[in-house]
């Protein structure tokens, strides 16, 4: 496949052998997180957002696997860097204290492997005061690491502080911080003692302005203030282990908070020396044009969960905030996966080499213009930072109808929130491709424009 020439090309989708795919899958599986009846086929062309599936669909991938496959589909910026490497058995070994080589030094690795990933995440942490690395196997994993080294430095605290509209992971801990959706964690056992506040939903308001509940308009004192106020509020900030957010919400909505909620939680976690835990996961490693979300605002975290495009899960802190115990914390093979560990690696050069952070940013504009000059009837908000973005519809059944419609096009979407579409094309896009991806997203959306005209029938 050539990427400067390739086309969407679709008949049929879900064609007959995708569908004979997804009956088999099903037959085994759990139920889970059901998006639409695409199969990508491994073994055909594939480079970039354009993927093949099982019955010869070439399609436009926009959802990068949910950012877990950053460059998207075989990209030569990092598999022509693993060219000459011989995969070995096994390709994972035994955790965080179990060393080996890839030949070289360890200065000067043939290839990188755990040990230098976990340099790497320290180099491009420093701004944050971050020297300390604990590998795992995913994102919740992270957070789970993440809120324990926090109550590990506060052995006095017992509150934890989360956000509404908040998404941190599926594991019974992580899900304790979760305020996305109902079906997340009802009837499950829960972490006791963690409170929620509103996450800002407008990223021009102040203080005076705010609609989303974390300010008082009439008296503008933050919600999180209130609950902390040693006097008057009902959460002691000294028995707070953690503020654990996302600096820009992914499955609540991709909600990018406003200048004044984030100086106001940065002052209020430096007020009272209360650890903040950015969720990095969705907005991390490269999406918003930053290499962290954290850097587009004023707050700095103390603790990082990574993994999406990482390739692994990582918490990162400083050696302050980790326990000194061995044996505190541990996973048999967190860190040993020898090929995501090299990809993740290979992934944070790429960003580097090939200026994909401005790439990220000049991309989302493009993409935004684009959207925003055709004015879509029902089209209500554009929001993004960089290649996270997203689009709200009018109504949720019109947000699913568009998806569908995309995907019949051959584009590939996800929803998140109550009613939007998000977008997350890989951090290399070209112009070209924006401009074919955003074809394909208007022509869904006119045809469901039409579909549910009044007259339609």
């Amino acid at each position: 496949m050539d990427r400067d020439t390739a086309e969407v090309d679709v008949g049929a989708v879900p064609g007959e052998r995708a569908r004979e795919w997804v009956e088999h899958h099903h037959r085994y599986s759990a139920p889970s997180t059901y998006v639409y009846d695409f199969v990508w086929d491994a073994t055909g062309e594939a480079e970039g957002p354009f993927c093949t599936d099982v019955d010869g669909n070439v399609l436009l991938d926009f959802t990068t696997h949910v950012a877990a496959a950053p460059l998207g589909y075989n990209n030569p910026k990092i598999l022509d860097k693993l060219d000459e490497f011989d995969l070995v058995d096994p390709t994972k070994i035994a955790g965080q204290d179990f060393y080996l080589s890839l030949g070289g030094t360890p200065e000067d690795p043939d290839l990188p492997g755990p040990t230098h990933l976990m340099e790497r995440l320290v180099d491009v942490t420093d701004q944050y005061g971050m020297n300390t690395v604990f590998l795992s196997n995913s994102g919740a994993e992270a957070v789970e690491n993440a809120m324990k080294i926090c109550y590990d430095h506060r052995p006095e605290a017992k509150y934890g502080i989360t956000f509404e509209g908040a998404f941190h992971g599926r594991t019974l801990g992580a899900l304790s911080l979760n305020r996305s959706k109902s079906v997340y964690r009802r009837d499950y056992p829960e972490l006791s003692s963690v409170h929620d506040v509103p996450f800002c939903r407008d990223q021009s308001c102040d203080p005076t302005t705010c609609s989303c509940g974390f300010f008082h308009r009439d008296d503008p004192v933050s919600k999180l203030r209130e609950k902390l106020d040693p006097e008057t509020g009902h959460v002691d900030p000294e028995e707070v282990a953690f503020v654990a957010m996302e600096p820009i919400q992914g499955e609540g909505g991709y909600r990018i908070p406003s200048d004044a909620f984030a100086e106001e939680v940065a002052a209020l976690t430096d007020e009272y020396d209360i650890p903040l835990i950015a969720d990095e996961i969705q907005a991390g490693m490269g999406r918003t044009g930053e290499l962290w979300g954290s850097d587009h605002f004023a707050f700095e975290p103390d603790v990082m969960a990574v993994a999406k495009g990482l390739r692994v899960g990582a918490t990162v802190s400083s050696e302050e905030v980790f326990p000194e115990d061995k044996g505190r914390i541990s996973s048999t093979w967190g860190a040993g996966d020898l090929l995501s560990s090299a990809l993740g690696t290979l992934t944070l050069d790429a960003i580097e080499e090939y200026d994909l952070l401005d790439n990220a940013t000049r991309r989302g504009r493009q993409f935004r213009e684009i959207i925003e000059d055709a004015d879509p009837g029902m089209v209500v908000e554009v929001r993004n930072r960089g290649l996270m973005f997203a689009v709200e519809l009018d109504t949720k059944d019109r947000r699913d109808a568009v998806i569908e419609a995309a995907f019949e096009r051959g584009l590939l979407t996800l929803a998140c929130g109550h009613k939007s579409i998000r977008m997350l094309p890989p951090l290399d896009v070209t112009e070209r491709e924006i401009e074919m991806g955003a074809d394909l997203f208007l022509g869904a959306v006119e045809d469901v424009t039409e579909r549910t005209a009044p007259d339609a029938d």
